[in-house]
């Protein structure tokens, strides 16, 4: 999806009224930037309830998204229809721990670029058991490939650097990463985009996308792959200074990062679904900030070393050590806690990992379960309720406080110290 020396970028954008929808795709591709559409699924689509979505159309009532399972195929054709018409990339985004019916409907409407994955949409989204998950999403991923043709190359991007949207450390989002990847290309796709969302620290998140970038020419060596930046996937700033200053950083962290595409946010984030109007906005936004950033910008940032990329690889290998077919092994490694989210209630997760943001802003592991990483040093597992909140809302505050009045300034109460 990615062609562009320009940084593409793509918002989030769905709505359920279909010429809306279309509305949205035509002021994407006419925006000031080098940009890809999306449509994004509603949350009863997400998880199936159909019934649900159906009535809502009936009525009129506004989803937080598209019900492409609802809406007539021939409705669907015509919002794409100028999209395809023009060859404007338009990807579908869902969250559906269960893919495979919402993948025949987008290949039978005539597109073939989609993201998700057997864990990054079955852990955050519900309690579908995970070997369900990976059983869908093998014959998903089977379905998407088989709409390959002369001209057209299906594309699956994986969610797994942006499991649970924050607190959870660089090493086991770029791992879930290179796994879907790997578990995408053999189910025979050949085309994948690798994700990344945005964290806590700047040279934490550069050092990562390095390190994603190497683990991806190791072990995606026969296929076509490239890397996209999600802007910050949890609380959001709620002052329009504080929303634009971290797309701002979000996309000079794409840049510096040599990250191919970025996801977006706007400044409603934290209030409101976003309108097309805002959308615009938030694309143009990024692509300017980006245009004047030099890739590369500083040649340190490749010598870098943390940790993340021998965690990274601990993590990967640990997994693929399970079983020789990466279905199983996907399933055994959460099984045996080697994959194991922070704060994710999941009942196929462990649960024993916990993460926090240390006092120079970076996020360490305070707690590994039965992952195969060093024992954490310096941080204590047990963190207290303001703490977490506290970390939760790290950025938020971080970008939000040099945009606040004096007065209100002097209302924040003291953070409480991160690694508590």
């Amino acid at each position: 999806m990615a062609s562009s020396d320009s940084l593409v970028v793509q918002p989030r954008m769905g709505f359920s009224d279909p010429e809306t929808m279309r509305t949205g795709l035509a002021a994407t591709a006419a925006a000031h930037a080098a940009t890809v559409g999306t449509i994004t699924l509603d949350s009863f689509t997400r998880v199936g309830d159909l019934d649900t979505a159906a009535r809502a159309v009936r009525a009129g009532s506004d989803l937080n998204g598209y019900p492409i399972l609802t809406h007539d195929s021939s409705v669907t054709e015509r919002v794409l229809a100028d999209s395809l018409a023009a060859g404007f990339p338009v990807q579908i985004r869902h969250g559906s721990a269960l893919a495979h019916s919402i993948v025949e409907r987008l290949v039978q409407v005539g597109l073939t670029a989609t993201e998700g994955g057997p864990i990054s949409y079955c852990l955050p989204y519900g309690r579908t058991p995970i070997a369900e998950a990976v059983t869908d999403w093998a014959r998903t991923c089977e379905t998407l490939a088989a709409a390959r043709t002369p001209t057209r190359t299906p594309h699956l991007e994986t969610f797994g650097g942006c499991l649970m949207g924050q607190l959870c450390p660089p090493s086991l989002l770029i791992a879930v990463s290179i796994l879907e990847g790997m578990f995408f290309a053999g189910h025979g796709l050949t085309s994948v985009s690798l994700s990344y969302a945005q964290q806590t620290d700047e040279r934490q998140d550069r050092e990562a996308l390095t390190v994603l970038r190497r683990l991806a020419a190791r072990y995606l060596p026969n296929i076509r792959w490239h890397v996209v930046v999600y802007a910050y996937m949890g609380v959001y700033p709620t002052t329009i200074g504080g929303a634009t200053d971290l797309l701002g950083a979000a996309a000079r962290l794409a840049v510096d990062g040599s990250a191919e595409r970025l996801i977006v946010k706007t400044v409603a984030e934290s209030k409101r679904i976003p309108t097309i109007e805002q959308n615009v906005a938030a694309l143009e936004h990024a692509s300017a900030t980006a245009a004047g950033r030099l890739r590369a910008a500083d040649a340190d940032i490749s010598q870098l070393d943390s940790g993340i990329e021998d965690e990274a690889l601990a993590l990967v290998e640990g997994a693929l050590d399970c079983h020789r077919d990466i279905d199983v092994a996907l399933v055994r490694a959460l099984n045996r806690g080697i994959i194991d989210v922070p704060y994710c209630l999941h009942p196929d997760n462990s649960g024993r990992a916990r993460a926090v943001i240390d006092g120079g802003g970076r996020l360490q592991w305070s707690s590994i379960g039965a992952m195969p990483l060093p024992v954490p040093t310096g941080v204590t597992a047990a963190m207290s309720s303001s703490a977490l909140l506290d970390n939760l809302h790290h950025v938020q505050m971080k970008f939000d406080v040099p945009h606040l009045p004096v007065a209100a300034k002097a209302d924040i109460p003291e953070m409480e110290g991160a690694s508590r």
